[in-house]
């Protein structure tokens, strides 16, 4: 696999008009609700300068480290070693849930069936021949967590081509308001006893499948998609956790009710209290949309004090500040780099100039133009499972 390209001279982002599909995603779709602090070039500032060096959390075990790329295992990242806006294709979290495929490009065919006018059939060529569309896009994992200092991310440019374009074509029909995406990976499950062979399979409303921003993807970082990323065409849905971004797609079907997959419907749950009309429900939800969350990655220090480092991930909602706060001070305004847009991850740094010796802890949150701030842990609902870690996650810090 490929190191990722160079990030490029920013561009004259275009608001989200009716412009051209191509239009739009070619600009990126640019981060709304933070102004930048003048002075050096933010993309210039992630890698360590040479007199720069990390200072140590004292809440990361000794030897840690994130696992290597191996067939059928999860990688994530060292979030202490971001150093690049885009991640490399190399390092990009990976979870699969059944198999990785292996799918001659040649070989390949991508299926549009049920309630569609125009049910169709492409090969990858004829997919690549068509107008092409690129975007930004940050997600994590629906399980990313403090255990591995959330680790489960990646930030990448996406190239391929417009769902709804393709979807539009195909035509439709009144009351196919489910769209269900079948992957070429599969495995065997035990449902009421009875074993049975499934392709992962995740879905999307209608009205989510012909947004702007939804692609089927065929590039990852301007090199052919890898395969543990999909190859040779993966859905990716801007704004949302990374299992609805269905890897390896060959298929995808159009009908009048809910798809209840095991990823939609057994898995991938989260189980949260919530009052629903005045009465305390338990609800079940899919992961979908990801909840607002930052979290701080690094620490250095260097002739002039300490940064602090960190990333935003979010549905694509405009940010209104992101802050920090060290032990129990103020919150202070943190600095977002000024080319993040709408759905990457937004890295951002705070200057920390009166660090005192000994240790600190130290925290972020995110607050969006709505007024949704992320919430500290106590702020949580109550939610047995694991999908949706979004609160505040304190760090410690050693300062000689």
């Amino acid at each position: 696999m490929s190191k990722a390209t160079p990030k490029a001279a920013p561009e004259a982002m275009p608001e989200q008009t009716e412009q051209s599909r191509r239009t739009v995603l070619k600009g990126g779709m640019a981060l709304g609700g933070i102004a930048a602090t003048a002075g050096m070039p933010f993309w210039s500032r992630l890698a360590l300068a040479q007199n720069e060096e990390l200072v140590p959390f004292t809440d990361v075990p000794e030897g840690f480290m994130a696992p290597p790329v191996t067939p059928g295992g999860i990688h994530f990242l060292d979030t202490r070693n971001i150093d690049t806006f885009y991640t490399p294709n190399d390092d990009f979290y990976i979870v699969q849930h059944y198999n990785q495929p292996v799918i001659a490009e040649e070989e390949y065919r991508l299926r549009i069936t049920g309630m569609v006018d125009n049910p169709m059939e492409f090969s990858l060529a004829e997919i690549k021949a068509r107008p092409k569309v690129e975007i930004d896009a940050g997600f994590e994992c629906g399980g990313n967590r403090a255990g591995i200092f959330q680790g489960l991310i990646g930030n990448a440019r996406w190239g391929g081509i417009s769902l709804g374009d393709l979807l539009s074509e195909a035509g439709l029909q009144s009351g196919g308001i489910e769209i269900v995406f079948y992957a070429a990976d599969t495995g065997t499950e035990t449902i009421r006893e009875v074993e049975v062979e499934q392709a992962f399979g995740r879905s999307l409303h209608f009205t989510d499948a012909m947004s702007l921003e939804v692609m089927l993807a065929y590039e990852m970082n301007g090199e052919p998609l890898p395969l543990y990323h999909g190859a040779p065409l993966r859905l990716l849905v801007p704004g949302w956790y990374g299992v609805s971004n269905v890897k390896w797609l060959d298929h995808i079907h159009v009908q009048d009710r809910r798809y209840m997959g095991r990823f939609m419907a057994r898995d991938y749950v989260t189980l949260s209290r919530r009052e629903v009309g005045g009465v305390e429900r338990w609800e079940e939800r899919s992961v979908t949309k990801i909840r607002i969350k930052s979290s701080i990655i690094r620490v250095t220090r260097d002739d002039g004090g300490h940064t602090i480092m960190g990333f935003v991930l979010n549905d694509g909602t405009p940010l209104s500040s992101v802050e920090v706060m060290i032990d129990d001070g103020p919150w202070q305004q943190a600095e977002i780099d000024p080319e993040s847009t709408r759905y990457s991850w937004k890295l951002f740094t705070y200057r920390w100039t009166d660090a005192s010796p000994g240790e600190h802890t130290i925290v972020s949150r995110v607050t969006d133009v709505n007024g949704e701030v992320q919430p500290t842990a106590d702020q949580m609902p109550e939610k047995p499972t694991r999908w949706e870690n979004n609160e505040q996650f304190p760090r410690t810090v050693m300062i000689a």
